[in-house]
């Protein structure tokens, strides 16, 4: 397979990790040091373990900035629920196949609707059971952790799907983007085998003690690198 190291890489932060007591503040910042897209996870405690984010979180972050968003649902039943979220102003839509009974009908509803359609792919969800539903998407995101938490460790067998669905890519003409785990090191390595986007929680980050503007523009660099 042929790499592309120089590929323009998608710094996309993930909102649950932020300061939710600044959250404008924030926002304004994430967009100042140059990140691309605003990435919110919808948690409903029933298809995974945990409550996030909601419809009021991503009306504020879109409030503050002009840059795409983005909601994972992590949601039963996601085909229910997009419409709310594409109205609070998300502009790319994910949702798990695992938790959706007509896929295909929610994912041409997605671009009906004017924004970008996704699929999060979890760590046991294979790329055959997926193919048929490729055509559909502007996004394909592996998780390489399992979903519901930040701070996981980072799965390493799932190396082998992210290359798969990049082999895939010029085919279907999606994008592939990376959720869980994504430090420097992790970045730059499926960055060079043709990732196009990562998505950025603590391992990268929030958390560090350092600017927002430093910790991009250090993730930027292998950019440059042949």
């Amino acid at each position: 397979m042929e790499q592309n190291p120089i590929r323009k890489r998608l710094l996309c932060p993930s909102m649950m990790c932020a300061n939710y007591g600044h959250l404008a503040a924030e926002v304004r910042a994430l967009d100042d040091a140059g990140v691309d897209i605003f990435h919110c996870d919808i948690m409903d405690g029933t298809f995974v373990p945990n409550f996030t984010m909601g419809v009021m979180d991503v009306q504020t972050i879109r409030r503050y900035t002009d840059k795409p968003v983005d909601c994972h649902l992590m949601i039963e039943n996601p085909g229910n629920k997009v419409d709310w979220f594409i109205k609070a102003g998300a502009n790319i839509i994910y949702i798990h196949p695992e938790s959706e009974r007509y896929v295909v009908k929610t994912l041409a509803h997605i671009r009906e609707m004017g924004a970008a359609a996704g699929i999060a792919v979890n760590p046991d969800t294979s790329v055959a059971s997926i193919s048929e539903i490729l055509n559909l998407c502007d996004y394909v995101m592996v998780m390489t952790v399992n979903p519901g938490f930040a701070g996981q460790a980072f799965i390493d067998f799932t190396r082998r799907k992210v290359r798969q669905l990049i082999s895939l890519r010029e085919e279907y003409g999606y994008r592939v983007m990376i959720d869980g785990h994504c430090s420097p090191e992790i970045i730059d390595d499926l960055a060079s085998a043709g990732a196009d986007g990562f998505i950025l929680g603590t391992s990268a980050l929030f958390r560090k003690g350092r600017t927002y503007a430093e910790l991009i523009r250090e993730l930027r660099k292998g950019e440059n690198q042949v």
